[in-house]
């Protein structure tokens, strides 16, 4: 297996301005149209997206040919809809009959609204999804959906060098067949910032993110990358990249890349949930 058929591509910037070290706002059409050959030339396989992305899925739906797996991910209906028209809404968007994965993105809905899951069933069963599942945030969302009886057949969570707080989870989900799908591998491009860029708010991983630095230089992105990838119970790696030139610098650094030593210390929430950061 290469590097390049474990990694799928993320699209949230393709519909929005996002990332702490995005210095380029949202990516241009004519870019994402570069960077979708480029993977599909790598063979890089699924591509992911969501509603709730701006026009992420939009934008992918009058570019991917029919050359990938798509998965997407929905907000909670309103009172006015159902989970099949959000569907539909996400497979109008993509321009596709199907999706590989569906996925909750407000994963705790379900606790309250079993309907939503028995809905999901029903459209998989009716082949308009490969694989029902959700994003997490949290190993206490895992624990609460899996006390319901919640059994989904892909996941998607967080895990990079910083954050391994789902590994154990990981490991129970694959040996029970669930697909296991990561993202912010690069923490939303943290990793590349400098002590000084940072407020003191990262105080506490300033000293980390400098050895790194200092350590790795320009091999600090395969380095990164290879240390998900080579976890054996990852599927995919779900990354995010700005622009073609990115893409091809990422994969090729991840061939020759160094390895990463245990880390030896843990991160409070605050630094591995970007939710929790600082807005400005």
């Amino acid at each position: 297996m290469t590097p390049s058929s474990k990694i799928g591509i993320g699209s949230v910037q393709f519909g929005l301005p996002y990332g702490i070290s995005n210095s380029n706002g949202q990516t241009t059409l004519e870019e994402v149209s570069g960077i979708l050959d480029c993977a599909y030339n790598q063979g890089v396989m699924i591509i992911d997206t969501a509603s709730a992305y701006g026009t992420s899925e939009y934008v992918i739906g009058g570019l991917h040919r029919n050359r990938f797996q798509l998965v997407s991910k929905f907000m909670p209906p309103t009172p006015d809809e159902s989970i099949a028209d959000l569907l539909h809404k996400s497979l109008e968007n993509l321009q596709t009959d199907s999706l590989y994965g569906f996925l909750a993105h407000r994963p705790l809905e379900l606790l309250h609204h079993h309907k939503y899951w028995f809905d999901l069933q029903a459209l998989k069963a009716e082949n308009k999804i490969v694989k029902i599942g959700f994003s997490l945030n949290s190993p206490e969302e895992f624990y609460l959906l899996k006390a319901a009886g919640f059994m989904p057949d892909l996941v998607q969570i967080p895990y990079n060098y910083f954050d391994e707080r789902f590994k154990e989870i990981a490991l129970q989900l694959k040996a029970e067949g669930c697909e296991i799908h990561t993202r912010s591998v690069f923490l939303q491009g943290l990793f590349f910032l400098t002590a000084e860029q940072l407020s003191p708010f990262f105080e506490e991983c300033k000293p980390q993110l400098e050895y790194l630095h200092q350590c790795y230089g320009e091999q600090l992105y395969g380095a990164l990358l290879q240390y998900v990838l080579q976890q054996d119970f990852v599927d995919v790696v779900i990354m995010g990249v700005e622009n073609e030139e990115q893409l091809k610098m990422n994969l090729s650094a991840v061939m020759n890349s160094p390895q990463l030593p245990p880390l030896g210390v843990s991160f409070s929430e605050k630094i591995v949930m970007p939710m929790y950061w600082p807005k400005s």
